[in-house]
């Protein structure tokens, strides 16, 4: 009888383990899926946003990308609020405190979403890529001189390497535009100063909150509506009204669908990229937002048809690598620290 009681509990303690075992892979792989549905919804909505931009600003020839920005972050703030009053999500509400905390934040934000309109317009979008690359750069030596941070061997390679690329892009570009550039490398310039801003005011503004808490939808909705009212004063000091006045582009309702596509792909990247952090690292999200760049710049040389030499597009994919080879030596620092 002892026998048969061992053989019967070895047998249920095998079929626990089983079923154990059979429990863990299931959750591995329900997170794995996860990771890779967020991670996939990530790259399509941040490949697509600067598509429908270039499109907006090159194919129908859109000359008012203040506008253009003012709009969409104007979706961004409806969509938003709408989904915090019916209770979907939470919202931190607008104080004075904040606003007077965040509004640094918030011009150097607007100035990086209109430099990158600007840039748009003039440049291809496979130089752009590229060139965004400079902002590793400007923010790594941003993070020597205001946090004390050091980077080792690996992480000055690849800036060095993202630095060659992008002045031999330039010199091979076929369609090189001087205003274009100097819209790209203010933006690169705004978009270093726009993160290193962040980490500083990041404390200050979570001081200031009823929570104590300043989570990604909240500076969604901070960032977009202080960004309605700066937007308005840019649209009239650069003029675009008369523009906007005399435009047919307004009279057509293909057009509309396109700007408000627009709208929500910005909203889009900021919920993707919050749920693809969630379910993975700040690592993998560098590293898969550098890869990302590989199929935006392919598709959009094909896609506009840009005119290209071997040199350039040599140039081009160097760039990338070098993009690549940066995430992966943060990764590593990150993981040696």
């Amino acid at each position: 009888m002892k026998a048969v009681k061992r053989i019967d509990n070895d047998v249920e303690n095998g079929k626990l383990e089983i079923k154990e075992k059979s429990k863990r892979n299931n959750m591995l792989v329900t997170v794995q899926n996860k990771a890779l549905l967020s991670g996939i919804a990530y790259c399509i909505s941040s490949c697509s946003m600067i598509l429908v931009n270039k499109y907006v600003l090159s194919s129908y020839n859109f000359n008012a990308g203040i506008s253009l920005m003012l709009y969409q972050n104007f979706v961004s703030v409806v969509v938003v609020s709408i989904l915090s009053f019916s209770g979907v999500i939470s919202t931190e509400p607008l104080t004075l405190r904040m606003i007077k905390v965040w509004l640094p934040v918030n011009v150097i934000f607007v100035g990086m979403l209109i430099s990158s309109m600007f840039s748009l317009k003039y440049l291809n979008v496979a130089m752009v890529t590229v060139l965004k690359n400079v902002t590793n750069v400007i923010t790594a030596v941003g993070e020597m001189y205001i946090f004390n941070k050091h980077h080792d061997s690996r992480v000055w390679t690849a800036l060095l390497l993202m630095i060659v690329s992008a002045v031999s892009g330039g010199i091979t570009d076929l369609t090189f535009h001087a205003t274009g550039y100097t819209w790209q490398i203010i933006n690169c310039f705004l978009t270093a100063s726009y993160s290193l801003t962040l980490r500083r005011i990041m404390n200050t503004a979570k001081q200031v909150t009823k929570s104590g808490n300043l989570d990604e939808f909240s500076m969604v909705l901070l960032n977009n509506t202080l960004s309605l009212p700066l937007g308005l004063l840019l649209v009239l000091l650069f003029n675009e009204v008369d523009y906007l006045s005399t435009t047919p582009l307004l009279q057509l309702p293909t057009f509309w669908i396109v700007i408000t596509l627009s709208g929500f792909l910005g909203l889009t990247i900021s919920f993707t990229s919050m749920w693809f952090l969630h379910q993975t690292s700040a690592t993998t999200y560098s590293l898969v937002g550098s890869l990302n760049k590989i199929p935006l710049s392919v598709a959009g040389i094909f896609l506009f048809n840009v005119p290209t030499s071997l040199d350039n597009t040599a140039s081009i994919f160097f760039g990338l690598l070098a993009g690549v080879f940066f995430a992966q030596a943060k990764m590593q620092e990150k993981s040696q620290s």
